[in-house]
């Protein structure tokens, strides 16, 4: 492999790197040895993942390397290297040689936002030339092999489960973990989930803890990014951080998680369903106490031990549930049933009226957490403890900073009622919780009751944190963090290394164009006011329908949210566009929830690399799954569309009370140029989902693709400025439809002649946890099956039938008729293939000899468009 050398460091890299690659590497390399934090943008395709395994792996053994060199020169045991930062994970010990001990050398947590996203990161490494000890730290959902524990329901029920288990010594597979040696699974230092697993059912070990135990002596820890910004996973993970060097990959999440974490939604179903089953143990306590066997026999099943706790106490957290539930029901709300703010700091006023409050929370929390693992793997009505699990969560978020020590959220120039704020409003989802279930029987769960939230505003909370635990630096990356300047002020924390990376392509490999007006002229928008007109879903529908000729294989639709969808797609169907999108590529829709995607996506790319296929559409939703982190490379995604700039809703509370809380940050004295304003958070969040959206469709460095920004408001400056740096060059604003069609099919025919074939694959991309993958092959073939038959003039003027979609003219028919203002020429094909005397026409060069017509002379070329040219 070749080795570089950046800033001092060789780097063994499993290809020469291209600049951009190695740009990149230098930026991580200042980060980890100026132990200061970095936020840096690469574009996906251009091997971020591989960089930064690289950079970090060859630094942590030059850093190896130069300690070892300075203890055997000092001759004195345990001296400290001036640039080493002493870690507390593991258990190391001297060498014996005076060379480096694990403690001196930082270790390296990779986090990303999902386990699937990890196993591709560990993939890369196993291409390279590093052999670290590593480590994947993963929930009992994932790692759990005990038949009982796997199939609860609900994770938090498999966690007490797994606890009474391993408390009363009964799960063997805990029980062999603690005994074996780990040397085994030490020497195959690479292991990811699955790989753990089969470890652990091979050797009948617990792989769940196995992971715990390889952590201490690990080199890179990987983990999901949750497990870092919740605090309470820090715990229960027992995650040091201390002179560590700190990874968030995919970080364009890390905003929303970190306010997440942070941030509850009470509702009356939880805390009835919680009254219920407190309800149901003191009615079992109380019937055991009275036949004298409160204290069980646990000879028989050590995990079906009794409770611990006196009727009293029971009692007692009844008590105090009932008193918050009638706290929350007394707030007074506006006559409109809109809702009431108050400050961050009222959430104490509230749970003390229910006597939680600090010197409390401590007993109610061990109280909570003995009845929830006294009814682990229990089966019956009433032992669903997921209400009272979450009232336990919201208490230590709640309480997770001293309120006497300024409260939670307290930071430079803001308060607690700042940072958060306490939302009451109506439970709009009573009726439909009662029409499911008959669980609760309680009145609590079927009367209209109120919702109580508490939000987070601020992301740096959680960052500041992180960097308050001793970490020896913070490295947030993503393909999609533009604007990079506004991100990092959102994180509240110093970012003294930034980066806007340009893309590995060259410029024949992308074409985006801003498509301000479809096919018969009208203005396309999503903006709220015109998103479901007639109108606007017409031509819409026509421009989708032009765009799907001209696109070879897999098609890829954004729709700001999933009711826009489902709107559009309604429209379609009933004006018979869905029909003749079909025809031309079999539409595949995205689910609103987890069910079914799966199956979905499979369905999508078998029929994209089907032989003999025309390719497929896919309509999804920005900040949907697909918009995530799933690969559309080559074939599966040559084209993207987006339909509208994806905003925030922007009367839903939470939306209001962050641009609220945003503008008070501003206007504070000596703050106006820490903070963004409301408007520009705003603003940003349309532009990261477009620009994540946008990432799907170059995917490597050969890769290739088309973008069509289909609003008229993406012609404005700042949207435009707003779209990551390596695609703002590419970008075009079309005037006329008829141009983008001719430009796009050059495009690919240009792309066609001068990029490799993709080679086969032996499976789609790979789904949800732990794989889901599909196995379908990807056969060479023509850049399209379908044969040019004729072309289309939409003319606003002459629309023919409900459908929308003009008839078909002769190819030379004619000039349009005068007067049309678009004159624009668009194209549409046929199924059956046409021949000529040389044979079947390709799409391509259809529209090739389309343009070559264009080129004639003027009484023999179509008629000239409004800025002076041939239309083509």
């Amino acid at each position: 492999m070749p080795k570089i050398t950046l800033n001092g460091v060789t780097v063994d890299f499993p290809f020469q790197p291209y600049r951009c690659q190695e740009d990149y590497m230098a930026k991580v390399l200042e980060c980890l040895q100026k132990k200061v934090n970095g936020v840096l943008e690469s574009p996906t395709g251009t091997g971020k993942t591989l960089c930064l395994l690289c950079t970090t792996l060859a630094w942590r053994e030059h850093l190896r390397d130069a300690i070892s060199a300075q203890k055997i020169a000092e001759r004195a045991q345990g001296a400290l290297f001036p640039d080493g930062a002493s870690s507390s994970w593991g258990n190391a010990a001297s060498d014996g040689d005076g060379t480096a001990c694990y403690m001196d050398i930082p270790k390296i947590i990779y986090a990303s936002r999902t386990h699937s996203q990890l196993t591709q990161v560990i993939s890369e490494l196993r291409n390279t030339s590093y052999r670290p000890r590593v480590c994947v730290l993963g929930s009992r959902e994932q790692l759990c092999i005990d038949p009982e524990v796997k199939k609860q329901e609900r994770n938090h029920m498999q966690i007490h489960l797994c606890r009474k288990k391993v408390a009363s010594r009964s799960c063997h597979f805990y029980n062999n973990t603690e005994e074996k040696s780990l040397e085994q699974e030490l020497g195959t230092p690479i292991l990811d989930i699955e790989d753990l697993v089969k470890s652990g059912n091979r050797h009948k070990l617990c792989p769940y803890y196995l992971s715990r135990n390889l952590r201490q002596q690990a080199d890179i820890i990987f983990m999901p990014y949750n497990y870092l910004l919740d605090a309470k996973s820090r715990r229960a993970h027992s995650i040091d951080l201390k002179g560590t060097v700190v990874i968030f990959d995919e970080a364009h999440n890390v905003e929303k998680m970190c306010e997440e974490a942070a941030s509850f939604d009470l509702t009356p179903h939880d805390v009835a369903s919680g009254l219920a089953v407190i309800d149901q143990v003191l009615e079992e306590q109380t019937r055991l106490a009275q036949q004298g066997e409160l204290r069980l026999d646990c000879s028989m099943d050590p995990t079906n031990a009794g409770l611990n706790m006196e009727l009293e106490d029971i009692a007692k957290l009844k008590m105090i549930l009932l008193r918050l539930e009638g706290a929350i029901d007394a707030v007074e709300l506006p006559g409109d049933k809109s809702g009431v703010t108050k400050p961050g700091s009222y959430i104490f006023e509230l749970f003390a009226e229910a006597q939680i409050t600090c010197q409390t929370k401590g007993c109610i929390l061990d109280s909570l957490d003995q009845i929830i693992q006294h009814l682990a793997g229990r089966t019956g009505l009433f032992n669903n403890t997921a209400g009272l699990q979450k009232l336990a969560d919201i208490i230590q978020i709640v309480f997770s900073v001293d309120p006497a020590e300024g409260g939670p959220g307290a930071m430079v120039g803001t308060g607690v009622s700042q940072s958060y704020k306490v939302h009451i409003h109506p439970d709009a989802g009573h009726r439909k919780t009662a029409q499911q279930s008959d669980t609760w029987s309680t009145p609590a769960a079927r009367k209209q009751g109120k919702v109580l939230s508490y939000w987070c505003f601020s992301p740096g909370l959680s960052m500041r944190e992180l960097a308050r635990q001793g970490v020896r630096c913070l490295i947030l990356t993503s393909g999609t963090l533009a604007p990079v300047t506004s991100f990092a002020l959102e994180m509240q924390i110093p970012f003294q290394v930034c980066l806007e990376n340009p893309h590995v392509i060259n410029k024949h490999q992308i074409w985006v164009g801003i498509v301000p007006k479809g096919p018969d002229g009208a203005q396309l928008s999503s903006a709220f006011d015109k998103r479901f007109s007639d109108t606007c879903l017409s031509s819409l529908g026509k421009a989708l329908g032009n765009i799907a000729r001209v696109v070879p294989h897999g098609l890829l639709v954004f729709f700001p949210s999933y009711p826009v969808m489902e709107k559009s797609l309604e429209f379609w169907r009933a004006h018979d566009f869905a029909r003749k999108l079909e025809a031309l590529k079999p539409l595949f829709v995205e689910p609103r929830g987890k069910g079914g995607f799966s199956e979905v996506m499979d369905a999508y790319y078998t029929r994209v690399s089907s032989p003999g296929s025309t390719g497929a559409t896919f309509l999804a939703v920005c900040r949907g799954k697909a918009s995530e982190g799933l690969d559309f490379a080559d074939r599966n995604g040559r084209g993207v569309i987006v339909t509208g700039l994806p905003y925030p809703p922007r009367m839903d509370p939470r939306v209001l009370l962050k641009m609220q809380f945003l503008d008070e940050l501003k206007g504070c004295s000596g703050a106006r140029g820490q903070f963004l304003s409301g408007h520009d958070w705003y603003r940003q969040q349309a532009s990261r989902a477009v620009n994540q959206a946008i990432g799907r469709v170059i995917r490597h460095r050969h890769d290739y693709g088309a973008v069509f920004l289909c609003d008229h408001r993406f012609t404005c400056v700042d949207a435009r400025a707003q779209l990551p740096s390596w695609l703002r060059p590419h970008v075009k604003v079309y005037g006329s439809f008829g141009h983008v069609v001719r430009d796009v099919a050059q495009f690919f025919r240009v792309a066609q002649k001068t990029m490799p074939v993709p080679a086969p694959v032996a499976a789609a991309p790979s789904l949800g946890r732990g794989g889901g993958a599909v196995t379908v092959a990807v056969l060479p073939s023509p850049l399209s099956t379908r044969k040019a038959k004729s072309l289309d003039v939409h003319i606003p003027s002459l629309r023919r039938g409900p459908t929308g979609f003009a008839a078909h003219t002769p190819v030379l028919s004619g000039p349009p008729a005068t007067g049309d203002a678009e004159g624009s020429l668009c194209v549409e094909y046929e199924q059956g293939p046409v021949h000529t005397q040389r044979g079947p026409v390709g799409l391509l060069a259809a529209l090739e000899h389309s343009e070559q017509l264009a080129d004639r002379p003027r009484d023999e070329a179509l008629p000239p468009d409004e800025e002076g040219r041939s239309g083509g």
